[in-house]
């Protein structure tokens, strides 16, 4: 497949606000793509590089190249030209990196130009294209769009999903299944105002213990084990306490969703960044297992005994882990089988309050009838926290002053729009630590962009949660709204741009004043 065919789709999807549209685009380039075109077409329509992101910034591709008159450049040229600068290293890469760029962009069209300086430099960023995809893979090969949304939710790729159909037509699907080993893509809680709110929003429910820790998904077959991150990335090798805990149950085959926390010596749950740090350290697993033992904790069941329990009732796959798992591995709850009977409510409640005396961030509300919707962010689980907080994305960050001087301090905060670009929302310097001064100085230094000498523009990759009092009505900013007293959280390393939280997030989050 051309380049050009991307670019020219890329262009148009941009350009129509229309999901039907967006749809029928991506349908008619997936009739037009071979199978093996497909990843790479799908990576570069929501401007990601498979090789990741490897040096080539605005010094690089600031000068102007003349274009090409025709069309010959294919996908796979492209591949193969940026897998080669991505090899570049020692001195002189940069020398070497620009003259190929500047090969490559050589032999592109103007059309064709405009979109690799837009992949390369980080500004193609349609975040929302891969749902679009879904629609228009499915109208591609005549298949129901649930059918492949499903499919990319089991194994955990579209661009694999995407390869198969095309490869092998409607039949493919049925390839595409629950398998102890291979990670799924973890089922997502929104947001409530309050317990009484998601209470009375969801009916029959379940409250959980909404632990600080580090998502895993634990797959055993036998004597094997494997853990995985909400990532899924393989950590199996760095938390020997899960593997353990996993073979002590009375199942040899299952695949299980649930958390790691830590406790500090008082008996109180120990930081995400103290969780995080514990998996990423650079120790070695027994020492770091000797400074930070893991606890692990359970709360729902895919699979067990080669039973795919995905489209259960949550109150029936319940049931199967408590079967599985003893109490002590399993997360604190309460049922509230009918929020109208007098007490409930109160129950609830009073549940969330002792959540919280017990130093964990919140509740999740969970639907005792809902499946579980692996990847989506399932309108059967609502998360309750006592402070609004969001997942947003670092823009751009200020040149500090003072005590700050030579760090980057002011974030540029914002939120995920319909069309995948990122909305402005505000600033803040608020609940920086020297420690995260020095690191997100280094980070986005990486990431930058552009440098005016006050304020360093980035690639949006880096996510922080934000807590703040409330919305404010503002002008300044393209959505309206602005925070009021925005905090810094913490970073969230765990967690793409891609599923930070939206703009209709946010204006739903509370009134602005």
């Amino acid at each position: 497949m051309l380049l050009a065919a991307v670019a020219n789709v890329s262009r148009a999807v941009a350009s129509t606000p229309a999901r039907s549209e967006k749809t029928a685009l991506l349908a008619g380039l997936f009739r037009e793509a071979e199978a093996e075109d497909a990843p790479l077409a799908i990576a570069y329509l929501a401007g990601r590089l498979p090789q990741g992101r490897f040096g080539i910034g605005w010094s690089t591709l600031r000068d102007s190249v003349e274009p090409a008159d025709e069309p010959t450049l294919t996908l796979r040229d492209v591949d193969t030209a940026l897998t080669e600068l991505a090899a570049v290293g020692g001195k002189g890469s940069q020398d070497e990196r620009r003259r190929g760029v500047g090969a490559l962009l050589g032999a592109a069209t103007d059309e064709e130009q405009r979109f690799l300086v837009g992949l390369l430099s980080g500004e193609v960023r349609q975040g929302a294209l891969d749902a679009a995809a879904v629609e228009g893979l499915a109208a591609a090969v005549g298949v129901p769009a649930a059918g492949v949304r499903r499919a990319v939710m089991l194994r955990g790729s579209l661009t694999a999903v995407a390869e198969a159909l095309l490869a092998e037509g409607p039949d493919a699907l049925d390839a595409f299944r629950l398998t102890v080993g291979r990670p799924v893509q973890p089922m997502l809680a929104q947001s409530a105002k309050s317990v009484a709110e998601a209470v009375a929003k969801l009916g029959p429910c379940a409250v959980e213990e909404k632990l600080d820790g580090v998502r895993v998904q634990v797959h055993r077959d036998g004597g094997e084990v494997h853990v995985h991150t909400r990532t899924l990335d393989d950590i199996t090798a760095r938390v020997p306490e899960v593997v353990e805990a996993a073979l002590a149950l009375g199942s040899d085959r299952f695949v299980l969703d649930g958390e790691m926390i830590g406790f500090d010596g008082a008996g109180r749950p120990r930081t995400f960044q103290d969780i995080a740090g514990r998996v990423g350290s650079r120790l070695d697993v027994t020492a770091a297992r000797e400074a930070l033992p893991l606890s692990t904790v359970f709360f729902d069941a895919l699979l067990v005994d080669d039973h795919d329990l995905l489209d259960l009732p949550a109150g029936e796959r319940h049931a199967e882990l408590a079967r599985l798992a003893p109490a002590e591995l399993r997360v604190r709850r309460i049922e509230v089988p009918d929020p109208a009977l007098p007490g409930a409510a109160t129950a609830a409640e009073e549940f969330y309050a002792s959540t919280l005396d017990r130093g964990h961030e919140g509740v999740v509300v969970k639907s005792l009838d809902a499946p579980y919707s692996a990847g989506r962010r399932g309108s059967g689980w609502l998360k309750v926290k006592p402070v609004h907080t969001l997942d947003l994305v670092i823009l751009a960050a200020e040149w500090g002053h003072g005590r700050r001087s030579g760090k980057l301090s002011n974030l540029h905060l914002g939120a995920r729009a319909d069309d995948g670009s990122f909305v402005m929302l505000g600033k803040t310097f608020k609940g920086l630590t020297d420690a995260m001064l020095r690191e997100q100085t280094d980070r986005l230094t990486e990431l930058s962009m552009g440098d005016n000498g006050h304020v360093v523009t980035v690639r949006p990759e880096l996510v922080v949660e934000i807590a703040y009092d409330g919305l404010q009505r503002s002008t300044r900013y393209p959505a309206g709204v602005t925070l009021r007293f925005a905090r810094v959280v913490r970073y969230r390393p765990d967690k793409p741009a891609a599923q930070a939280d939206t703009v209709d997030t946010v204006l739903g989050s509370s009134a602005p004043s």
